[in-house]
């Protein structure tokens, strides 16, 4: 196994190793009697008890609440239309000019006479 390995192992063992508890050891037994004046020996000393659990942590405060948003404000009118200008006027009609006179009617030439017995027919317009 490598050293990181080893190294993780150690360590889970070290942690779960403080999350046992062991019973107390039996108490040693009393030294023989000795002579006169003679003390017994010390019996062992017994097992160290176990740390007790760290308390829980306390729940974490609520967030205090948002603050209310400020109104928007009011839109302001609408300004007032300006009047429409006055319509112009239409210039007159000018006047028509006179009509001018019609010339003379010429005079149709004079008949000419007809000379022995020659009819001429002379067809229908």
């Amino acid at each position: 196994m490598s050293y990181s390995k080893l190294l993780s192992v150690g360590a889970v063992v070290l942690a779960l190793g403080g999350c046992m508890s062991f019973p107390a050891g039996p108490a040693g037994p009393a030294g023989p009697a000795g002579p006169q004046g003679a003390t017994g020996a010390t019996g062992y000393t017994g097992a160290k008890g176990s740390t007790g659990y760290t308390g829980a942590t306390g729940n974490t405060g609520d967030t205090g609440a948002t603050g209310n948003t400020g109104n928007t404000g009011a839109t302001g009118g609408t300004g007032a239309t300006g009047d429409t200008g006055a319509t112009g006027y239409t210039g007159a009609t000018g006047s028509t000019g006179a009509t001018g006179s019609t010339g003379a009617k010429g005079n149709t030439g004079a008949k000419g006479t007809t000379v022995g017995d020659t009819v001429v027919i002379v067809p229908a317009r």
